[in-house]
């Protein structure tokens, strides 16, 4: 039976169909927080969107030797490279129809992160005779990976729920929904710098983990959960709803996650324990609020 599972597991989380569907949960979570039906327009764009950028970030720079890699996922990748080119050009080509459904703010906000996406892997600028990505600039990689979560995750679903009139938000509990939601992507992506310490730093990329060293940036991750869970007790004054606290357990959680990696870890843990916390959050959300109908 191990040996039936592990390759349909591999294909899951190597191919980023598992973290496509961390996307899909997490704008899940935000229509749910806002009171709205989910729209599938949405959910579907998020779902090919981030297929297809997290393939092509890893088949653009692709390595000389990739069966010479330390990790697992390179190995697998560039194993079945023909199959992910294809894969990666599906999910691509699907964005075109996906995007004309979206209201016009929504296209101006996808036309900002699709420069971003792909200013960050792709060298397009160039100092000298080096070129580089936004992600080489000192400390903007972190940066750029939470932004473009938290506004694909949070304020495009935000946005086409009010151009469907599903909700009403006020700017208030919009700003505050997107500040928890960063702090809380923006805490997950310090241990993937941690476990690429070595690695960023001999390819130059000043990530939180390279610059303040590896204890300081566990610290960080528990500030940022902590600042999440105020935030989340502040949201439209709900204080201690039902949501605060299934979110809350999410957050304690993900803090004894963060904790416990360390570089030394296989991928597995980065890529199924710490970004799966993505999809725990919508199933406590769901979990919370349906065990209270019976109790």
């Amino acid at each position: 039976m191990k040996k039936l599972l592990k390759p349909a597991f591999d294909f899951l989380l190597f191919s980023n169909i598992f973290m496509a569907l961390c996307a899909v949960a997490q704008g899940l979570v935000t229509f749910h927080l806002i009171g709205s039906k989910p729209d599938y327009a949405v959910l579907s764009l998020l779902f090919v969107s981030t297929l297809g950028l997290y393939n092509f970030s890893i088949l653009f720079p692709k390595p000389k030797h990739p069966e010479l890699s330390p990790y697992v996922r390179v190995h697998w990748f560039f194993a079945r490279y023909r199959l992910m080119v294809s894969f990666t050009i599906v999910a691509l080509l699907m964005l075109v129809p996906l995007f004309f459904f979206m209201s016009l703010q929504s296209k101006l906000l996808l036309v900002f992160m699709s420069v971003l996406s792909f200013g960050y892997g792709l060298p397009l600028f160039r100092v000298g005779e080096q070129k580089f990505g936004l992600r080489h600039i000192p400390g903007l990689k972190p940066f750029l990976i939470t932004l473009v979560w938290t506004l694909s995750c949070v304020l495009l679903p935000v946005l086409e729920a009010l151009d469907a009139h599903t909700t009403t938000i006020s700017m208030r509990d919009t700003t505050i929904l997107i500040a928890k939601r960063f702090l809380f992507i923006g805490a997950l992506t310090v241990p993937f710098d941690i476990r690429d310490l070595f690695q960023d730093r001999k390819n130059n990329l000043k990530t939180i983990a390279v610059a303040w060293g590896e204890k300081n940036a566990y610290l960080f991750c528990q500030i940022l959960l902590a600042g999440y869970v105020v935030l989340m007790f502040m949201f439209r004054d709900n204080g201690f709803s039902l949501d605060f606290f299934a979110l809350t357990i999410v957050a304690i959680l993900t803090g004894w996650l963060i904790f416990k990696s360390k570089w030394e870890k296989n991928e597995y843990y980065y890529f199924f324990y710490l970004d799966g916390v993505l999809i725990l959050q919508y199933v406590f959300l769901m979990g919370f609020n349906i065990a209270a109908k019976y109790i």
